[in-house]
């Protein structure tokens, strides 16, 4: 529970007191306090939300429409190729028992194309494809 929480709640506490105190003729006026502070609350909320979200809109904007999210890690790349060659063993040997060497071609192709895919996914330019931020690069030849 964080401070704004806490502060609700002994906003909840001193009403409940405070209609033990005056009786039920005060009641809607305390309720209603109680809940335009709720409303401030949830309004100041929104409005964080979507001042961040503008602001990750703008930085989309700022880095030429690429998404924060077009380049993983390399902690994240690099995991899932221990992965694959993990899973690598199992397959092999699974498609080598039942399919003999046609069987350990599919299933390497199958592992390939994975990472292919992986790689297309995490690496835009990967397969010689310019975004217009490398097109604009000053570090060109």
């Amino acid at each position: 529970m964080d401070a704004r929480d806490a502060d609700l709640k002994k906003d909840l506490d001193a009403g409940l007191r405070a209609r033990k105190e005056l009786g039920e003729e005060y009641e809607s006026a305390l309720i209603e306090s109680f809940l335009e502070k709720v409303d401030q609350r949830i309004d100041s909320t929104i409005d964080r939300r979507v001042r961040r979200q503008l602001a990750e809109q703008q930085m989309v904007v700022a880095r030429g429409s690429q998404s924060p999210r077009a380049t993983d890690s390399w902690a994240e790349r690099f995991g899932f190729g221990i992965v694959s060659l993990v899973l690598a063993v199992p397959l092999s040997a699974i498609g080598g028992a039942l399919g003999g060497r046609a069987g350990l071609l599919i299933a390497w192709l199958g592992i390939v194309g994975v990472n292919v895919a992986q790689a297309a996914r995490t690496s835009p330019g990967f397969f010689g494809r310019r975004g217009r931020a490398a097109e604009d690069s000053d570090w060109r030849d």
